[in-house]
């Protein structure tokens, strides 16, 4: 069989007026069978070049690769899955007198901060919708104001609630806009209370 393989080898590449130096180049020509015998197929398949998948260094184990998990520092402990998105920079959370008025909010809903989860976005600006989606399960996401929407998220219709495959979302002013401005502090109690 050797002798027939090597022959048809040979005359099929004077037909097509090939010149190959390297065996392995033929293995784009022929198939493996037609020209290696066995004793070349385990030297190649060693060599640290070898183009083929059964080769010693893809039986090598390979590292793992680890993704890091996910952190986030936010208030409260997320009990009923109520993601709350905000945005202050120069603030770990958010002042005082915006948290106060937040929580009155939540509390003329029945909602603790127990309830809740308050991320500041601005100090996770890396971390993706996905990603807070994966960590945080929301099954209600407010978010306040513009700064404070993530990275990867379909923009959301502004003070309109938005019922997104089980996701309740509420895309609103943030605290600054309603502390200097009544009407907007309406429209926002008018969306959120439905939620």
């Amino acid at each position: 069989m050797l002798i027939k393989a090597q022959t048809i080898s040979y005359f099929w590449l004077k037909f097509v007026k090939l010149k190959v130096e390297d065996p392995i180049a033929l293995r784009f020509i022929l198939q493996d069978e037609l020209y290696l015998l066995d004793q070349d197929k385990d030297f190649y398949s060693t060599r640290p070049d070898s183009p083929y998948p059964d080769s010693a260094q893809d039986n090598e184990p390979q590292p793992e690769i680890e993704t890091p998990q996910l952190n986030f520092n936010y208030l409260g402990t997320n009990k009923k899955n109520f993601l709350i998105l905000v945005s202050y920079p120069e603030h770990e959370f958010m002042p005082d007198s915006h948290l106060t008025a937040l929580e009155s909010v939540l509390s003329r809903k029945g909602h603790h901060r127990d309830d809740v989860a308050i991320l500041n976005i601005a100090k996770h600006a890396a971390a993706e919708y996905e990603q807070l989606s994966i960590y945080f399960k929301p099954q209600t996401l407010v978010v306040l104001g513009q700064g404070a929407i993530p990275p990867g998220m379909e923009p959301p219709k502004f003070n309109l609630p938005e019922n997104r495959v089980g996701l309740n979302l509420l895309y609103t002013f943030g605290f600054d806009e309603m502390m200097a401005d009544n009407t907007n502090k309406k429209a926002f109690w008018d969306q959120i209370k439905n939620l």
